[in-house]
């Protein structure tokens, strides 16, 4: 995955409570067997009409919002249901933050698993923080991983992260690259363990 290690981007607010996973990523798009192109149909019933056209009256429509790398709402954001499809359309949109006070346990480690960033700040800075950005068009945030800042005109807080979380996120690491840094101990472990049938359908191959 990629890493995270600073960001500099518009950020774009969601002003509401218990935004679940299937409002993130309605289920009738779940059927693709590929990970990526799900970022078209995040928020879908929020961004659009029944006929397809754009809801002008959903912020992330406005043109001050789009192409925003970070998403600031309200607390229990991802609840709901487990799918991990749900981080996977938040960064194919581009989202590659979240600002909430809390989140879906399911959810926020379906999100660590692929580089999607969340940052826990309490109820009081994040209403604070969706009102500054609501009144200040084209406002941009700077998220330094490192240092665990969050901070823009006007606006400073720091957060807390899981330092394992934490180091995966700076060096880009999934499971799968856990496991790929032992591949030498994996592979050794591997031919101790070896069944004689095995060592013979190897010298006959």
């Amino acid at each position: 995955m990629e890493k995270f290690v600073t960001l500099e981007t518009g950020a774009a607010i969601l002003d509401r409570p218990n935004v679940d996973t299937d409002l993130i990523i309605p289920k009738q798009f779940l059927k693709r067997i590929e990970r990526g192109g799900f970022g078209r149909f995040v928020f879908n019933d929020l961004r659009f009409r029944p006929d397809g056209s754009e809801d002008p009256d959903c912020p992330l429509n406005w043109p001050r919002y789009r192409g925003a790398g970070l998403l600031v709402s309200r607390e229990n954001f991802g609840c709901g249901s487990s799918r991990e499809h749900a981080p996977w359309a938040l960064l194919d949109y581009g989202f590659r933050a979240i600002i909430s006070p809390s989140f879906g346990d399911i959810f926020r480690n379906n999100s660590f698993k692929v580089g999607l960033l969340l940052i826990e700040l309490d109820s009081g800075t994040c209403a604070a923080l969706i009102k500054l950005i609501d009144e200040s068009p084209g406002y941009r945030l700077s998220i330094d991983l490192p240092a665990q800042t969050v901070s823009g005109p006007g606006f400073s807080a720091s957060f807390e992260i899981d330092p394992f979380r934490k180091e995966l996120l700076l060096n880009g690491w999934d499971e799968i690259s856990l496991t790929l840094k032992k591949e030498e101990l994996i592979a050794a472990y591997e031919k101790k363990r070896r069944r004689p049938w095995q060592a013979a359908v190897t010298a006959a191959g």
